[in-house]
């Protein structure tokens, strides 16, 4: 049996969300891509509660490394805003280059501690 790219995918989210979980002083900062748009989210696993979110479309951006850099860059803001300094990056099954890259170095230069 084959596996499709998605359940590779998910195969992959599972391994990482097994060692990643955010509390409410350190939240987990997951980056969701569609063809779309690219979501962000700040989360603590503890409650389950969203503590801070952000979209391409907010930013009025792309999905692309351009707009993953807006991106970063307002969820970082927020962050900030919501008194958090220090998150745990979850790539959610993504392969590090590209978008996330620019997201996660973006949200860094925002000020973000991962």
């Amino acid at each position: 049996m084959t596996l499709t790219k998605l359940q590779h995918r998910l195969t992959r989210k599972k391994r990482i969300r097994a060692r990643v979980s955010g509390t409410a002083t350190r939240p987990r900062l997951t980056v969701y891509r569609s063809l779309a748009c690219i979501y962000v989210q700040l989360i603590d696993d503890a409650t389950g509660r969203t503590l801070a979110a952000a979209s391409t479309t907010e930013a009025k951006a792309k999905p692309s490394v351009a707009g993953g850099t807006k991106l970063g860059s307002l969820v970082a803001k927020k962050a900030k805003d919501a008194g958090i300094t220090s998150v745990v990056f979850d790539r959610n099954g993504y392969a590090y280059h590209g978008i996330v890259k620019a997201v996660a170095e973006a949200a860094r230069e925002g000020g973000l501690l991962f």
